[in-house]
């Protein structure tokens, strides 16, 4: 029977899984006057983004470290380094961070401790093996090692399993676990090296800014004027936030591991074993000496928050202290660790460790820049530390050194959050995301807990039992409707699940007849002053528009890539409203007003996010219903594509702007919020003859791609540049204004481009592609899909692509990776289906040459 030992400290010298540090206070040196990057916190993160900054030959670095370096999470870690992400960006981040950590020793003269045995993600149902296929598509087009394997290689690996439940293994060489003190002393060492200077105990007890936006740093052994501070804090990270006026949402969450001593068996092994990720057990397991090491994520009615920390801090002086164990609590996981691996059922434990990390609502970390604070970034909310620091210094050091992100991790971007994310919020969403762990991934998939937020608009109370909501940016939007007899639950799949005909039926609503979607969650800013057109006109690529008029411009980075997808109107002389995704609302705010105190521009700028609503009116009887309510000439020749207007919509003043992202003839109208409700309801009123009826997301989704709309964060962000994603038409090289990226977009174009964006065409069973799978040629790899969906109206799956420029021409066939299976594609001339605007025009011409 599974023997367990009552706990032993810590410290303690009979603890086989050991924590090598001593508690040593002694005197600083006196610290120095200045620094040009001021890292607050010594865990394994900010020692490497010290380590980094210096590497890279940035002069005065400086780290504070409140008690000890590696005290708070790292100390007790259980190391555990995957290359294994299911999102893109963070695959990156992982990649580097293990080949750091392969090196680090031979340059530093420091042992880490680094053990690479590989790894086995376990699966035993039928989704999991689904899961293990979707993301081998996701992972053919990176450099990461990693293989399905079957349950005969399973147990070849790792011949302790008892086989009876597994069906397949995700097999990733080359991961393993390290020892977290010893690469934080590493790091530190290494940043030493070459010339951070690291104080400790240094704790920060205000940071005021100055008028010149440097930062006064002040702890009890003087003050240090920085030019930017990063707080790297750790579970601290929420109070040094709190002293600039920010709540950042993070919460410590108890995280126990079991460490069993010798176990017979795994002291008979010729090699180590791969760690084990028994994903239905929801347990992590390895090898530790010549016992095992295992920890589980307990289901969020079990698993215990330390949210009195939120409200009253973390006590003074804990920082290597842990919380009191609870086996009880994780039994059910250690029952079903000790089936899957028999073997511990006659260990002994020898130690039990309860220690915090940090979780932020999505489980993600916090790195970047943030609105609204100048010089301030954040590094924080790391619940998989060990494994992102090295990957994230480096990450954060050639972006704090450049200018721009290095590539795309918008996922982490600490502006995703705002004042809708309240604590009863947070401390849900990280009960879900603890206990929703090992759970199977799935596209499109929606976590309910803490919802709906503050972020609400005027017909969600409306709409919110018509159909299935989204979750965006805090927002509720619907996704899709649904209609008597259709299947109304949540039923996430890899394949076409019960969305597929309703969103058909949307789809089909907006091309013959008209429909409404409620477009609230766009950030929308306001923009105006006397240096207005000065600051957009170097910002944006394209030229701006006039009084009126609307079109679609693109922020690019001084690298030439792309930073933002606005669509920007001038509704009056110098003032301009911009209008991007939910999801990059602030991250584009804050780009905008860096570049505004940069070049001293006399501007105003304001966030109207959530005091405005908007509804998007498409289809070809969306003039006919607007008409109706307004005495304003609707007409093709009276408001034309891409004109705004201020008008009465049922007596109501709001700005009309002819535009629709589903390509087809609509506007979207913007309104007060608390007018929205009424503005809806006399829409639909009018529209019943009509036919009107309301549609989703996914249906704006699938049309767009019909139209060759490209989509910020599919086929541009900061890994493309505008060239080869196809948006030559918005690039303005030759306005005379040196918009930010233009000499270097100038050079790109002078070497000419190695890829282009592809538009594919695939023949499908009942699975589409969604975006970043593997695309192949003969065999080989040549490029990844941006995104993709079915077409309704032609009857297909469609999909963007990057493709070696040889490859992107009309008529090539290649091949497109789906769920494992390699499904025929073909590039094709775009759009498959034309703009209302260009059917009009096309029309009219007949017209005229008849």
């Amino acid at each position: 029977m599974f023997q367990s030992a009552c706990l032993i400290p810590h410290n303690s010298p009979s603890c086989r899984h050991s924590f090598p540090f001593s508690l040593r206070f002694y005197s600083l040196p006196r610290l120095k006057d200045t620094a040009e990057t001021l890292i607050i916190g010594g865990g394994c993160v900010g020692v490497s983004l010290a380590y980094h900054l210096a590497k890279l030959g940035q002069k005065d670095v400086v780290l504070l470290e409140k008690s000890e370096l590696t005290a708070g999470s790292t100390w007790h870690a259980a190391g555990l380094t995957t290359y294994y992400h299911p999102g893109i960006n963070l695959k990156k981040i992982h990649y580097y961070s293990i080949k750091l950590y392969e090196q680090l020793e031979a340059e530093t003269g420091q042992a880490v401790g680094f053990h690479q045995p590989g790894s086995i993600r376990i699966a035993s149902t039928v989704s999991r093996v689904d899961e293990m296929k979707y993301q081998m598509t996701r992972t053919h087009w990176h450099s990461t090692p990693q293989f399905l394997i079957s349950p005969e290689e399973v147990q070849e690996l790792c011949p302790l399993l008892n086989m009876d439940k597994v069906l397949a293994g995700l097999h990733t060489p080359g991961d393993g676990h390290i020892d977290p003190y010893s690469l934080t002393m590493a790091l530190a060492a290494g940043a030493r090296m070459h010339g951070a200077h690291i104080y400790n105990p240094a704790p920060v007890t205000g940071l005021f800014p100055t008028p010149d936006g440097k930062w006064d740093v002040h702890t009890p052994h003087g003050t240090i004027r920085a030019n930017r501070v990063v707080n790297a804090a750790g579970f601290w990270a929420r109070e040094v936030g709190q002293m600039i006026g920010l709540e950042h949402p993070t919460i410590p969450v108890h995280h126990q591991y079991v460490v069993t001593a010798t176990v017979a068996e795994v002291k008979a092994l010729k090699k180590e074993l791969p760690v084990i990720r028994d994903l239905e057990g929801s347990y992590y397991l390895r090898q530790e000496r010549d016992g095992l090491l295992f920890g589980p994520y307990e289901k969020q009615e079990k698993m215990v928050l330390q949210d009195s920390w939120v409200t009253d801090g973390v006590p003074p002086g804990f920082g290597k202290e842990l919380f009191e164990s609870d086996l009880d609590r994780i039994m059910d996981h250690v029952e079903m660790a000790m089936e899957m691996v028999p073997v511990l059922k006659h260990a002994d434990i020898i130690n039990i460790v309860s220690g915090p990390i940090t979780y932020t609502p999505d489980l993600l970390p916090m790195v970047g820049p943030h609105q609204g604070v100048q010089n301030y970034w954040t590094a924080i909310g790391f619940g998989y530390g060990i494994i992102h620091a090295g990957g994230v210094g480096k990450f954060l050091s050639d972006w704090i050194l450049s200018g721009e992100p290095p590539y795309d991790l918008i996922e982490c971007d600490p502006n995703r959050y705002s004042k809708w994310t309240t604590v009863p919020f947070m401390c849900a969403k990280a009960r879900e995301s603890y206990g929703f762990n090992n759970l199977v991934g799935y596209p499109k998939e929606e976590r309910f807990a803490g919802r709906p937020t503050s972020r609400v608009s005027g017909v969600y109370e409306l709409l919110k039992e018509k159909g299935s909501m989204g979750f965006h940016a805090g927002w509720e939007q619907p996704h899709y409707f649904y209609k008597p007899g259709d299947d109304v639950r949540y039923r996430p799949s890899f394949k076409r699940t019960n969305w597929f005909g309703p969103v058909g039926r949307e789809c089909q609503l907006v091309m013959e007849k008209v429909g409404v979607i409620d477009l609230s969650p766009f950030g929308k800013f306001m923009v105006k002053g006397k240096d207005s057109h000065k600051l957009l006109d170097r910002l944006f690529a394209n030229t701006l528009p006039k009084v009126g008029l609307t079109n679609i411009s693109h922020m690019l980075t001084p690298r030439g890539h792309v930073y933002a997808e606005l669509t920007i109107t001038q509704l009056a002389p110098g003032e301009f409203m911009l209008i991007t995704g939910s999801g990059s609302e602030l991250h584009d705010l804050r780009w905008i007003e860096r570049e505004r105190t940069d070049g001293g521009y006399d501007v105003d700028i304001s966030n109207v996010t959530d005091g405005i609503g908007v509804l998007g009116v498409a289809g070809p009887n969306s003039r006919r219903v607007l008409q109706k309510l307004t005495s304003e000439d609707m007409s093709d020749g009276a408001f034309r594509f891409l004109h705004c207007k201020s008008i009465e919509l049922a007596d109501i003043p709001l700005r009309a702007t002819r535009i629709s992202y589903t390509g087809e003839l609509g506007w979207e109208l913007y309104m007060d919020m608390p007018k929205m409700e009424a503005v809806y309801q006399a829409i639909m009123e009018a529209g019943q003859e009509e036919g009107i009826d309301n549609f989703g997301t996914y249906a704006m989704a699938s049309l767009r791609l019909e139209k060759g709309f490209r989509g910020w964060g599919a086929e541009m962000n900061c890994d493309t540049n505008p060239l080869e994603a196809g948006l030559d038409y918005f690039i303005k090289l030759n306005k005379p204004a040196d918009f930010v990226g233009k000499q270097a977009l100038l050079e790109i174009k002078s070497q000419g481009l190695t890829r282009n964006l592809a538009y594919l065409t695939m023949d499908t069973d009942d699975v589409d592609p969604e975006g970043n799978e593997t695309i192949w040629h003969n065999g080989k790899v040549v490029g990844n899909t941006t995104s993709g969906a079915y077409s309704y109206t032609t009857r297909k799956s469609l999909a963007f692509g990057y493709l070696p420029t040889h490859l992107a021409t009309i008529g090539q066939n290649v091949e497109v990776e789906l769920l494992g299976r390699k499904y025929p594609a073909t590039v094709v001339q775009e759009p498959l289906v034309q703009t209302e605007p260009t059917r009009t025009r096309l029309q009219k011409k007949s017209r005229g040459g008849a």
